[in-house]
């Protein structure tokens, strides 16, 4: 289901088991890849997910509700069409988007991320939410790229990882004709590294159009493998987030 296709009344007489918060960001990716890249593939990851429990494991319904498309992504800075907002104005609105899910008696909730700047801001809230005394409330954090076996060493930014899964979910969003000028103006790795430190803070330090990785490398069969594993795992966190009886 998804919360914002529904009426009041639906959300009412379901029998709500988890819902899922789609988080993603709205930043470059490269010259070929849409800005809403990670929110698209939140929701897309999310909404398969769903549809998964649904199917194998929940008695009773689960939920997407609408992205979060701003994110922790200033490091993005330097290329136009990225927006941001600091993590403080992240965590306090994301926290307060899902504690307001347990009013009407929605409690166990899974973010569902696309982004890697929201990942030590997400596992926060997660926690804060989770240990808040004013609800009842249990959530955990998910990133999908996290969550795909041995592909998840290639993840890098606009690179094979996130080009495969718009291929597969969004192909008109995907400007094919930009592919190879997308390959060779990016960069092998993220970032400038000396002693186990990143010296660069912003993506333009290191990349010339925010590329890192080969998009080349990821086609769409690709991408819809992405989808199956990241989907499936996050169907299993859905269940054992319901199954589980009390917050700790």
């Amino acid at each position: 289901m998804r919360l914002a296709d529904a009426t009041w009344t639906d959300v009412r007489d379901a029998d709500v088991d988890v819902a899922v918060i789609p988080v993603g960001s709205t930043e470059q990716h490269g010259p070929h890849a849409p800005l809403g890249t990670d929110t698209l593939a939140a929701v897309a990851v999310a909404e398969a997910a769903v549809e998964r429990y649904t199917a194998e494991f929940g008695d009773g319904a689960a939920v997407v509700t609408p992205p979060i498309p701003v994110g922790v992504a200033e490091e993005h800075r330097g290329f136009d069409g990225t927006m941001w907002v600091s993590p403080d104005t992240f965590r306090a609105y994301v926290r307060e988007a899902a504690a307001s899910l347990t009013g009407h008696g929605i409690d166990r909730l899974v973010f569902a991320n696309g982004h890697g700047g929201n990942v030590e801001a997400l596992a926060e809230v997660a926690r804060r939410f989770s240990r808040d005394p004013t609800h009842d409330g249990y959530g955990v954090a998910f990133t999908w790229f996290n969550a795909v076996g041995e592909h998840t060493t290639e993840m890098g930014h606009a690179g094979p990882l996130e080009t495969a899964l718009m291929r597969a979910t969004h192909p008109e969003l995907v400007r094919e004709d930009r592919i190879e000028d997308a390959r060779e103006g990016g960069a092998d790795r993220w970032g400038e590294w000396v002693a186990g430190v990143n010296l660069a803070h912003d993506s333009d330090a290191f990349t010339e159009n925010g590329v890192v990785g080969d998009p080349a490398a990821g086609d769409a069969d690709r991408g819809r493998e992405l989808l199956a594993l990241a989907s499936d795992a996050l169907a299993e966190l859905l269940a054992a987030v319901v199954a589980r009886e009390r917050r700790t």
